[in-house]
């Protein structure tokens, strides 16, 4: 599976971007999907998680209420949609796509096993 990021941009704080994941190959439907994001200097960390099948959903707390992620398996592409986006969302958003992944794991950047190239999100106050 290769995953194309794609979305970010300069916004201002209050404002909202939506970001996209499209995925090659026929097994999208499969792959249980996130979105980490990565700021200078700090570790990178999971913002959104959803179900290959997308009956259910994880945040991070600093999210919640703000982002939404999505998918179309018809389109192969997984969303996240970013309302309400303050100066500390600036990161470098990526995707991954994981095989298997217990709800426990959905922080773990190591059980996925793929990754797209990230795409920037800066927020000027």
């Amino acid at each position: 599976v290769q995953l194309q990021a794609s979305g970010g941009g300069l916004v201002q704080a209050g404002g909202s971007l939506r970001l996209s994941c499209a995925a090659s190959g026929r097994t999208f439907s499969s792959y249980h999907m996130g979105w980490f994001r990565q700021a200078p200097g700090r570790e990178r960390g999971l913002v959104a998680a959803i179900r290959a099948s997308g009956d259910s959903t994880y945040y991070a707390n600093s999210v919640k209420g703000r982002f939404t992620i999505s998918r179309d398996n018809a389109k192969n592409t997984v969303y996240l949609q970013m309302n309400s986006l303050k100066p500390e969302d600036t990161a470098v958003y990526y995707c991954a796509a994981a095989r298997t992944l217990s709800p426990a794991y959905y922080s773990s950047g190591q059980y996925y096993n793929y990754w797209g190239q990230g795409t920037l999100v800066t927020v000027s106050s």
